[in-house]
């Protein structure tokens, strides 16, 4: 399986299933407290306002997720959260392919608007390779280093 082969569709809250609408949570939830050990409220009240990008394999089961905000839902920019591949996706450069297509929407649907990422300090090297640029201190989120990034290109 490469990130070629996954079906990326963009949700609007009120539009996607019962089913996927669980995948998402679950994979979230696996992803971010389990995996990363964090309990922290992923439901944040959020979601409502965001489009939900979703990387989904040729038997329909969600590999990817992103959610994405418009400027001044989170921050007075565009913005992109929530980024997460499942585990069994993992080495497959899915997450880069995740955040390609999130930008490619996020501009297409907010053109010239920067955006802004609270990102996983460990993970600024990816970020930066997509032309994001920490613009703050790092901070403890969670229990976890952040960063904020931003991307004005």
């Amino acid at each position: 399986m490469t990130a070629a082969v996954i079906d990326w569709r963009l949700w609007r809250w009120n539009e996607w299933s019962n089913d996927l609408l669980y995948a998402a949570m679950r994979l979230r939830s696996e992803i971010f407290v389990v995996e990363q050990n964090c309990v922290f409220p992923d439901m944040d009240g959020l979601d409502p306002a965001c489009t939900h990008l979703c990387g989904t394999n040729a038997d329909g089961e969600l590999l990817a997720y992103a959610r994405l905000l418009a400027p001044g839902v989170k921050y007075p920019e565009a913005s992109i959260g929530r980024v997460i591949t499942s585990a069994q996706a993992r080495g497959l450069q899915l997450g880069r392919a995740l955040m390609l297509e999130a930008l490619r929407l996020t501009r297409e649907h907010h053109p010239g608007a920067p955006i802004r990422i609270g990102a996983q300090q460990r993970l600024d090297r990816f970020y930066a390779s997509l032309g994001f640029v920490q613009i703050d201190v790092p901070y403890l989120e969670d229990g976890i280093w952040h960063i904020d990034m931003r991307l004005d290109r």
